[in-house]
């Protein structure tokens, strides 16, 4: 009886320790991503951003996801993905009116998507 509690106490543990680590990596690379893209915004407001600008931000975030696919689910990648594949055309043909909201959405989204994935009671229940 000591046994098996002393093992599920220890499972327990096991997983909350792996949930907290993984909500500090995701967390870690949403964080930065977002630093990037809000550098980005402000050049896109400024109107001297170009596609090379959104090409380094779009590099960071392809070597970001290699990480974060472990954690995360596809579909949030891709969505990611998409909207930043859209967001360096509009960049790279200068029209900066509809990169602005790209980046806004890229930029809520790095914003909210750590947070469901966090060790809270309204993900586990």
């Amino acid at each position: 009886m000591v046994k098996s509690l002393l093992a599920i106490a220890v499972a327990a543990l096991l997983l909350a320790g792996a949930a907290f680590m993984e909500h500090a990596l995701v967390g870690e690379q949403f964080e930065g991503f977002r630093e990037e893209l809000e550098m980005l915004t402000d050049k896109v407001e400024e109107g001297t951003a170009n596609g090379e600008d959104a090409k380094a931000v779009q590099t960071s975030w392809e070597s970001r996801k290699k990480k974060l696919h472990v954690w995360i689910p596809h579909n949030d990648v891709m969505r990611l993905d998409d909207y930043m594949a859209e967001t360096v055309k509009l960049i790279g043909e200068k029209n900066y009116a509809l990169a602005l909201p790209k980046l806004e959405m890229l930029t809520h989204l790095t914003s909210c998507l750590p947070a469901t994935y966090s060790p809270a009671l309204e993900n586990i229940f």
